[in-house]
């Protein structure tokens, strides 16, 4: 038999509910799993195993909620919570503790689920990484921002976890440490007691071992009942779309995608090649203009007080923003709006579309975490997008395809991508 520490969150959930096991047993298991293996990869800002085993108590002795009940969950640091610190990623933030949660993390504590503890987060959700190494293989990156929450649903620490979005940071991490990531459309779960970054950008999404996880948390934290995942019975109708980040592609990536794409086929997916409209062209530089105008002006107070314990990452990358010209922001997000209008048009004939998740397998460095290259022109549009594993590249690293869909249409992209992930993990 497997550990509980292995299961998914919604199976785990269903035994706790029907009495098989209980929330404080697979909570000790993930404890255990992180006491064996946290050494090796540091995914953890903040644990404290005696509050989680309590918590986990309180949640046996009660009805379940939701169809999340009792399953632990892992907390982005840079989100809210009132009984644990709140680092930022950040010296100037040590030892902050919110008298608050998050809207996000107080709603699924609503639900019943047991918050274990803080995941390591790049400074302000941005390039300076942290501690955290890639459990598949330590001397590569995790990815970032959300680092620590997708090496510990990766190594097994805990089945699901928070991960933001303002460039790649949910869907690339997912990508280089194999795991499914989720980033809904944008606006679905509140971002109250969330650092912000990008205004325009900033998505709360969600790491997880299976796609029905994925898809169960996001509503639990958008407030919504769970609905119950509708599996696909047919294959979806696919486009592979390169994009114009495919130049920046490492060269192990066409190999593991064209594999995917045949493999797909094989099962029976009609697979076209499609590209995206002339006006996509300059989105990239459009989502990082208004990420760079965006992201000075969120962290204005730390700049202006406290701009010797900021990074020379985030201050060459985040500090030009403050003499950026409002007409060149305007253009960005005039840009932004012209090819959110235009995706509609890829969809003719199709469901979702696919493209790469990452420029490869992992970066063989620490201090890179990675380019959000393949990332940028999604989150700009504020689409759903979710990191399918089950390619490998030549390292034996993990190399995630990305299937995307119009806003709005989160659940046809989680029913394609969990027939996708069933096609790649067989």
């Amino acid at each position: 038999m497997s550990a509980p520490y292995e299961s998914d969150a919604l199976s785990a959930a269903a035994d706790i509910a029907a009495g098989r096991i209980t929330s404080e047993y697979l909570v000790r298991s993930c404890l255990d799993r992180i006491e064996a293996r946290e050494g090796a990869v540091g995914a953890w800002e903040y644990l404290d195993p005696e509050q989680a085993l309590a918590e986990a108590a309180l949640r046996d002795a009660e009805e379940p909620r939701s169809p999340l009940h009792g399953v632990p969950v892992a907390v982005k640091d840079i989100i809210a919570t009132h009984d644990m610190p709140t680092g930022n990623g950040s010296p100037i933030y040590a030892g902050n503790r919110p008298a608050w949660d998050a809207a996000c993390v107080a709603l699924l504590r609503a639900a019943g689920m047991v918050v274990l503890g803080k995941t390591v987060s790049t400074e302000f959700a941005m390039r300076f990484p942290g501690k955290t190494r890639n459990p598949n293989n330590p001397a590569h990156t995790p990815g970032g921002s959300s680092s620590g929450s997708a090496a510990a649903v990766a190594d097994g620490m805990v089945p699901l976890a928070i991960g933001t979005q303002t460039a790649g940071s949910v869907i690339r991490p997912a990508s280089y440490c194999g795991c499914v990531g989720f980033k809904p459309t944008y606006g679905r779960i509140a971002r109250a007691g969330v650092k912000m970054l990008g205004e325009s950008l900033d998505t709360i999404g969600t790491m997880a071992r299976t796609v029905p996880d994925a898809a169960a948390f996001a509503a639990v934290m958008e407030g919504v009942p769970v609905p119950h995942f509708q599996a696909r019975t047919d294959p979806p109708r696919v486009a592979f779309c390169r994009s114009p980040a495919w130049p920046d592609a490492e060269p192990e990536l066409e190999p593991a995608m064209m594999e995917g794409l045949e493999r797909l086929r094989a099962a029976g997916v009609q697979i076209v090649d499609r590209e995206l409209p002339k006006s996509f062209d300059e989105a990239g530089d459009a989502h990082n203009t208004v990420m760079v105008y965006e992201g000075y002006r969120s962290l204005a107070w730390e700049f202006l007080a406290r701009s010797d314990q900021l990074s020379d990452a985030i201050k060459d990358y985040t500090g030009p923003g403050r003499d950026m010209p409002r007409e060149r922001y305007d253009w960005a997000r005039r840009i932004q709006a012209t090819c959110r209008a235009e995706f509609y048009q890829m969809f003719l004939g199709i469901d979702v579309v696919i493209t790469p998740a990452a420029p490869g397998e992992a970066p063989g460095q620490l201090a890179f975490t990675g380019s959000p290259v393949f990332n940028r022109i999604w989150t700009l549009l504020g689409v759903p997008c979710v990191t399918v594993p089950g390619l490998v590249g030549p390292r034996g690293l993990p190399i995630g395809m990305q299937v995307v869909g119009p806003a709005g249409h989160a659940s046809a992209v989680l029913g394609a991508a969990h027939w996708i992930h069933n096609v790649l993990t067989r």
